[in-house]
């Protein structure tokens, strides 16, 4: 693989990260981030397939295999993958071998992340009891609407023809509240008709004022009176409530741990990187 084609496929990349355009794609200022960043990385990688780790990592055909099938399997044909490929500078030679490269930094990397010590029991418990808002799961209610508009514009919208509208279906609701859902897809203005007005489950704090101040104050089942919000006439159907609880140190640990590995691994290897370009500095 060329020099030219490895950077090919970095700009490629690169593009792809920031802008998920292809550099073609690109505006000039884009284009001009891309090339910096596509540089920064290759600097970077050339400085990591350089180092003592690097000798030891052997990349199998399997690897590279998995990877390049990921990537063709983006697209509908191998006509497609194959102009894709010649519009950025590459073929599949180059395609395979920018990939074997890319496998080989990646297997370092995870190879100098590995070196991070255990994250003990002590250390995600203390974590646990120190960000207890992160293990709380807030009160969640599965919510439905019926909704008329005000709309001057319209005989059948302005706010009296919208309120006696409304008051009429709270009426029905009364004697049939069952019939929710059929009088959502049958009379609510709002796209949500088409599921039965259904909102969907939500926190508080995520719909219209009004809405939600009424919705948290209704019994599971129960449909509320009529609520005006800046758009409009609402019908609030509390379905279901799912009350708030907090993750118990158990469910937590693995989270936790996996979190602190992530953490632990990604410093590891930022102070290996700074190591190496201080190797580098030293050596000149």
């Amino acid at each position: 693989m060329s020099q030219s084609q490895t950077e090919a496929y970095n700009l490629l990349r690169a593009a792809l990260a920031l802008f998920k355009k292809s550099p073609a794609q690109l505006a000039a200022e884009e284009y001009q981030q891309v090339v910096v960043q596509a540089s920064n990385e290759l600097k970077l990688e050339n400085r990591v397939l350089n180092s003592p780790e690097a000798a030891t990592v052997v990349i199998t055909e399997q690897e590279v295999q998995a990877a390049f099938l990921e990537i063709r399997n983006r697209y509908e044909s191998e006509d497609d993958f194959f102009a894709d490929l010649a519009q950025n500078q590459l073929d599949e030679d180059s395609l395979r071998a920018a990939l074997h490269r890319q496998c080989k930094v990646n297997t370092v990397l995870d190879v100098v992340g590995s070196r991070t010590p255990k994250i003990s029991e002590v250390e995600v418990g203390i974590y646990y009891h120190l960000h207890p808002e992160q293990f709380q799961k807030p009160e969640i209610r599965e919510a439905a609407h019926i909704f008329v508009s005000i709309n001057p514009d319209y005989p059948e919208n302005t706010r009296e023809n919208a309120l006696q509208r409304i008051q009429e279906l709270s009426v029905r609701l009364q004697k049939k509240p069952y019939k929710f859902a059929d009088l959502a897809m049958r009379h609510s203005e709002c796209p949500t008709s088409l599921q039965g007005g259904l909102l969907g489950k939500v926190p508080q704090g995520k719909l219209y004022p009004e809405i939600d101040a009424v919705l948290f104050s209704l019994k599971e089942g129960e449909i509320s009176g009529v609520v005006e919000s800046e758009i409009g006439f609402h019908l609030v159907l509390c379905k279901r409530i799912d009350k708030p609880e907090t993750m118990s140190l158990a469910k937590a640990t693995p989270k936790i741990r996996q979190m602190m590995n992530d953490r632990t691994k990604r410093t590891c290897q930022r102070a290996w990187l700074a190591s190496l370009g201080k190797e580098t500095v030293e050596r000149h």
